[in-house]
């Protein structure tokens, strides 16, 4: 599945209630924590770019790319200047299993390197074994131990940007 399916387009306010339907999904909710509804404060927030993954003008999936500097003390912190993380999931549950998430993680991920990110890092749950597999496909390998976090406990993993042949 080409990646050049895939649209971004900016998260808003008006998505609130899709992004609540979705997070309401037991395959979602499972792994990502989020009892409070975005507010208008966390859309506008300038560390995290927060996304609407359309394919074929149809939403999907929510993404979210951040600067891992922004927060004091975040466990990215140590990576070089321009790093970004990303966490994401799909939330149609139809969609779920049929190669979209490695593919619009790849896209967004192309997108990233060629804005100069030298890496790109990522953090999912240590149990989350789909999630860890579709990153390690991406070319994500485990950077240290297990962490537990602020924002619970992580598996850091990082990737460097593709080769030519990748992308």
């Amino acid at each position: 599945m080409g990646s050049d399916k895939y649209a971004f387009r900016r998260a808003t306010i008006d998505d609130l209630p899709l992004l609540v339907t979705w997070q309401a999904q037991p395959h979602v909710r499972k792994w990502w924590d989020m009892d409070a509804p975005y507010s208008q404060k966390d859309i506008d927030e300038p560390r995290v770019s927060r996304w609407i993954v359309m394919l074929d003008g149809r939403a999907f999936a929510f993404m979210q790319d951040y600067t891992v500097h922004g927060w004091q003390n975040h466990h990215f912190a140590n990576l070089p200047k321009g790093s970004r993380g990303i966490d994401q999931y799909i939330g149609d549950p139809a969609m779920v299993g049929a190669g979209h998430g490695s593919a619009f993680i790849r896209a967004r991920m192309q997108f990233l390197f060629d804005a100069g990110a030298p890496v790109i890092a990522t953090d999912p749950h240590p149990d989350n074994k789909r999630a860890i597999s579709v990153y390690r496909k991406l070319g994500f390998e485990p950077v240290g131990p297990v962490e537990d976090t602020r924002w619970g406990l992580i598996l850091p993993m990082l990737a460097k940007p593709f080769a030519q042949s990748d992308g």
